[in-house]
């Protein structure tokens, strides 16, 4: 395949612009990077705008630009059940986060599994909380290079060698800058993919003599798939699509990397307001979703639905543009693969290697280990992705929300109650974490939708759903045998902190 010069020339020079941005973020609102709550929080400092591009850039990835519309692509409605995911999320964890997030300021807490073991004093309940958000967000991380490998394949680009070295200057501006890096690329990252999107929006349906005729075109295409597609939702993906959304929208902000975003506002109603600024973004994944009708309507032919949409940039825009809307998606892995990894570099620090094997770390020590951490995290994540056929990689991440949806009830029900006894929601976690995998494990680690008596819905829930059973019943049980629940350092005004700084 021969190389797109000009595509590819632009898109170097916004990756080394954003690559320079990730170093230089180290001096910006300045602080002691030998404390974790600087490098791994940013001093807490970050107010509205900052939080609504760092937690928008965190949550709509470069995965989602290429695997949402996909979907779309390849099976039709079934992928547009992102949008009303994310959609509802936040009026859920309106609820929840700015209780979270006053009661983490309150404490020092720098991740929820920090707060779960302050909240029942139980290093093991903490420890397996952690060590199911590393599991989880290893294979995310990886799958960010997904976004990226398409766009390089669409530019004619052979080899890994791109893949590997992204990846060397993710990790060393990650080490030297923190959270700081990419909060600063994450307001380059988005204005690039909204400009994108807008012209897209514009441009691609007057070439194709508007949306009436791309749903026509698409309709057709999907029904000659195999299995058929359609743009309608099949009665019998109902339960489906729901549970889906319903299931990815509660997962959502219990991934290290969502809390990591909260923990970094400057005040409670900092978080409130993203609450409310946030669904912005789910606007955009609505038209992002149709870019695969469009790829469908223009007559992009690909066996690999990820390379869809920059097939179509490639057909519909002018070679400059397709190389500036390749930049988005490739600068878009940048910003939560950092994220992630920071994310799962703290939870190890404060919840394993803190808790287990040196308690009186001192703070320079903690964001030491951090550091090092962050880096070994995205050397795995990078090995992940090249060493495993990707669609292994794919069936991971999607297991992830299944995996991560098991830590809800020490989390979220720990922010309103200590009624739930620790051993009963450790319990409760084994059994979710067991019977999800088994679920998925028995449809050939191929999906994960799970029949229960005729009723074909998400895995995820279906585990929360006996997680959460077995949680009331034994809390109910060790509560009147009357065995002890912990430890709570925390006391009723912490949840209600509202500490306002300058940002």
């Amino acid at each position: 395949m021969q190389i797109n010069w000009t595509a590819f020339s632009i898109f170097i020079i916004f990756f080394l612009f954003v690559a320079i941005l990730g170093f230089v973020a180290a001096r910006w609102r300045r602080g002691d990077m030998s404390h974790l709550e600087e490098w791994g929080l940013a001093g807490r400092r970050f107010g509205t705008l900052i939080t609504w591009f760092l937690v928008g850039g965190d949550l709509y990835t470069a995965y989602t630009f290429i695997a949402v519309p996909g979907l779309m692509y390849g099976k039709g409605a079934l992928g547009f059940y992102a949008v009303p995911y994310t959609t509802v999320v936040y009026p859920i964890f309106l609820l929840i986060l700015p209780r979270f997030w006053s009661v983490a300021r309150a404490k020092g807490y720098v991740t929820a599994s920090d707060f779960v073991q302050g909240r029942y004093g139980d290093k093991l309940l903490s420890f397996v909380v952690a060590l199911t958000g590393i599991f989880a967000t290893i294979p995310y991380i990886a799958l960010q290079l997904t976004g990226m490998q398409a766009v390089i394949t669409a530019m004619g680009i052979p080899g890994s060698w791109p893949l590997i070295i992204a990846f060397i200057i993710l990790a060393l501006f990650a080490y030297t800058s923190g959270l700081r890096a990419p909060a600063m690329i994450a307001i380059v990252k988005d204005l690039m993919i909204y400009i994108t999107i807008i012209v897209a929006v514009i441009l691609i349906p007057i070439k194709l003599g508007g949306f009436g005729p791309i749903f026509h075109a698409s309709a057709a295409a999907l029904a000659k798939h195999h299995p058929p597609g359609s743009i309608a939702l099949s009665p019998k993906l109902y339960a489906t699509y729901g549970t889906l959304a319903l299931g990815s929208a509660l997962a959502l902000f219990l991934y290290p990397h969502a809390v990591t975003g909260v923990f970094s506002a400057s005040s409670r109603r900092v978080v409130k307001r993203n609450m409310a600024l946030l669904p912005a973004y789910s606007f955009a994944l609505g038209i992002i979703a149709l870019l695969g009708y469009m790829a469908l309507a223009a007559g992009v032919h690909t066996k690999s639905t990820s390379e869809a949409v920059p097939l179509l940039f490639l057909k519909e825009f002018p070679t400059w543009f397709a190389g500036f809307g390749f930049a988005a998606i490739g600068i878009g892995a940048l910003v939560p693969a950092a994220i992630m990894s920071i994310a799962s570099a703290n939870l190890f620090t404060r919840n394993i290697y803190k808790a287990f094997f040196a308690p009186n770390a001192s703070n320079a020590n903690e964001a030491r280990v951090a550091k090092m951490v962050s880096l070994i995290i995205i050397l795995l994540a990078l090995v992940f992705i090249l060493g495993f056929p990707q669609q292994y990689a794919i069936s991971m991440q999607q297991v992830g929300g299944i995996l991560i949806l098991q830590t809800l009830p020490p989390v979220v029900f720990g922010l309103f109650t200590r009624w739930f006894h620790r051993r009963g929601l450790f319990l409760g976690w084994l059994v979710g974490i067991v019977l999800g995998i088994l679920m998925w494990a028995s449809t050939g680690y191929q999906s994960t939708s799970y029949a229960v008596g005729g009723v074909t819905a998400y895995a995820g829930i279906w585990a929360l759903i006996a997680n959460i059973i077995v949680v009331i019943v034994l809390s109910a049980i060790f509560r009147a045998m009357g065995l002890s629940n912990g430890e709570d350092e925390t006391s009723p005004s912490d949840y209600h902190l509202d500490a306002e700084t300058s940002a």
